[in-house]
């Protein structure tokens, strides 16, 4: 029986951290499964529009990508996100994967990013690897997307996490859900001793948030903020898809949803 592994990201449209995160990604997750065929699709309809358009790169949706599969006679297809949270893009891709079901003898979806307690100690431990060593006059500040879906609280957690760490110097805010940058400035404002923020981007790429709000020149960016607020201010434009460590969290989630 043919089989296959899908891996679906959102998407990006800055090709420098494409293949630096979610095409690293692919490339450890297929490793780990060198029986499958190896695929990409995108849920974002607008990078896949501007992709086509702009570079002449040509990526499906899940469906079309399902579909193709299906068309070419593959039996057996994981399907692996790269999406962190168990979020609104976790549920479209389910949704456009669930009409496809029947076409296969067997199809599975692997776990995003945080799905277990275990996965949020194993990112945890990822992140402490990229930071510098704790210093009392720095603040780690770590910004993720956000949502307005419940699964937001993610953030929280894992920022929980690394305090049992051992590193009470992160922070963990958002761009579009909870907490935001005034909450994330007046916690960091509470630690008196804090003189230096270093801003880091909690997203599998560093794309347009990261590079315009987080690290942004306009005066509402994170880096603006900060160091308008008087900190000495530093951007880490690393998206997570490029750490071997958060990456074997993807290799071992597709790896459970294949039964190997």
């Amino acid at each position: 029986m043919k089989k296959a592994l899908l891996t679906v990201s959102f998407g990006t449209s800055h090709l420098d951290t494409l293949d630096k995160t979610i095409a690293a990604i692919e490339r450890d997750v297929a490793a780990a499964m060198p029986g499958r065929e190896a695929r990409r699709a995108f849920t974002s309809g607008m990078i896949i529009k501007k992709l086509r358009e702009r570079d002449g790169i040509v990526i499906p949706n899940v469906s079309e990508a399902l579909a193709s599969l299906a068309g070419e006679g593959f039996g057996d297809v994981v399907i692996q996100p790269t999406h962190i949270l168990n979020g609104e893009e976790f549920e479209k891709l389910r949704g456009m994967a669930q009409p496809y079901e029947t076409r296969f003898k067997r199809m599975a979806i692997g776990a995003p990013l945080l799905t277990e307690v275990g996965d949020y100690r194993d990112l945890a431990s990822a992140l402490i690897e990229e930071m510098p060593p704790l210093r009392a006059d720095t603040a780690i500040v770590w910004m993720g997307h956000g949502t307005d879906h419940h699964s937001n609280s993610v953030y929280a957690m894992l920022e929980y996490m690394m305090h049992d760490c051992g590193r009470t110097d992160v922070f963990i805010g958002t761009v579009e859900g909870y907490p935001g940058i005034e909450e994330v400035l007046r916690r960091v404002k509470g630690s008196a001793d804090v003189k230096n923020v270093l801003l880091c981007p909690l997203m599998i790429v560093a794309g347009d948030h990261a590079r315009n709000d987080l690290a942004g020149s306009e005066p509402d960016s994170w880096l603006s903020r900060f160091s308008a607020g008087g900190y000495r201010t530093a951007c880490r434009l690393a998206g997570l898809g490029e750490s071997a460590a958060v990456r074997r969290i993807f290799v071992r989630h597709a790896l459970t949803a294949a039964g190997e």
